[in-house]
């Protein structure tokens, strides 16, 4: 059987890297079950931490995190117009985003449903182009500061280049600035600000403000050049099941498209396009830029390997859905062994456990 492991105490060393860098407060993203990382599992070590306030984007997401935390604070970084949502926000006493009037209007009144004055934190976008006022309309953005069952207590922007363009980020980060005051000018409380998420703390200085939102450092996979060492982080495992050699000229896995050139000894391991190993394009998580560059090698066709024994060995054949045969010839290669396999646990399957030594 399959497994996703993570060193518990790299993921801790991790986590002291980046507070150390920061030096403000961490809000931990959570989203993505956990940057794939288990949503529960990361929550409660960042919980042993010291983290106190944690953000994600699903309103699934928030009983997940309410059966780990106690008094913790969690962020929706979802700004809604749909009720449902603002209600499930609203009622499980989460701070809501605002990133438009017609959100602010539908989680004042989903507020006053439930009687409770939802904490909100303002959303600005500054280029991202996804949820927020953007710069030209902060006026809009002031009346909602003037509904009666919301209490603004923060404002936030999202980077969109800060893994690879600091000048864009400095932009943007000015932009947020102006915002801001801009709010205040006009007598509203703002209250904390943040911006930078893992990218623009590792790549840019002076981003952190009074938080910032860290996921993708936690697990040492994020797009840096930074001098900052993070441990990366995670490995799909399994245990070999099978062994066979086969002769000169054997078709191995689906369409025949791999003849082996000897006599080949394969080891075969349980671990395939199910787990998240060799995914195709249509299957890949485009939306995060971590796991890019497993995708640009799947594309060019490049040579996978799976290591055994602290060894790296070539995969052969196509990948099937749940194995993988491996050319182990010459090796002592045995069944029991342990296979590992160096994939983005964004990539992989939700349904995996994820184990934390």
């Amino acid at each position: 059987m399959s497994r996703y492991v993570i060193d518990k105490a790299l993921l801790k060393e991790n986590i002291e890297t980046v507070k150390k860098k920061a030096g403000v407060d961490i809000i931990g993203v959570v989203k993505g079950n956990g940057y794939g990382f288990g949503i529960r599992e990361l929550t409660a070590v960042l919980k042993e931490s010291g983290i106190k306030t944690f953000a994600v984007t699903e309103t699934d997401d928030i009983q997940e995190l309410k059966a780990v935390l106690d008094n913790e604070d969690i962020l929706v970084m979802r700004s809604t117009g749909i009720a449902e949502e603002a209600e499930i926000i609203a009622g499980n006493g989460c701070i809501a985003t605002i990133g438009s009037l017609n959100a602010a209007k539908v989680m004042n009144e989903a507020s006053a449903r439930l009687g409770v004055k939802t904490k909100c934190h303002l959303k600005i976008d500054t280029g991202m182009g996804r949820y927020g006022f953007m710069p030209s309309q902060i006026e809009e953005a002031i009346k909602c500061y003037d509904m009666e069952n919301l209490e603004f207590i923060g404002a936030y922007t999202h980077f969109s280049s800060a893994f690879r363009n600091r000048e864009l980020t400095k932009a943007q980060l000015q932009l947020f600035k102006d915002a801001v005051e801009q709010i205040k000018k006009a007598g509203k409380e703002v209250g904390i600000i943040h911006a930078a998420n893992s990218p623009a703390l590792l790549n840019v200085e002076d981003v952190c403000l009074d938080s910032v939102r860290i996921g993708s450092a936690f697990t040492g996979r994020v797009i840096t050049d930074s001098k900052i060492k993070l441990n990366r982080i995670g490995s799909l495992e399994a245990d070999v099941i099978e062994i066979k050699t086969v002769p000169a000229g054997y078709s191995i896995g689906y369409n025949g498209l791999y003849k082996t050139k000897r006599e080949t000894r394969i080891a075969i391991v349980p671990i395939g396009h199910y787990d998240g190993f060799g995914l195709t394009k249509e299957k890949e998580i485009a939306d995060f830029h971590s796991v890019l560059s497993q995708l640009k090698r799947y594309l060019k066709k490049q040579q996978m390997y799976v290591k055994i024994n602290e060894r790296m060995y070539s995969v052969i054949g196509e990948i099937g859905l749940s194995h993988t045969a491996v050319d182990v010839t010459g090796s002592d290669v045995k069944v029991g062994d342990l296979a590992k396999v160096d994939i983005s646990p964004l990539m992989v399957n939700p349904r995996i456990k994820r184990i934390y030594k």
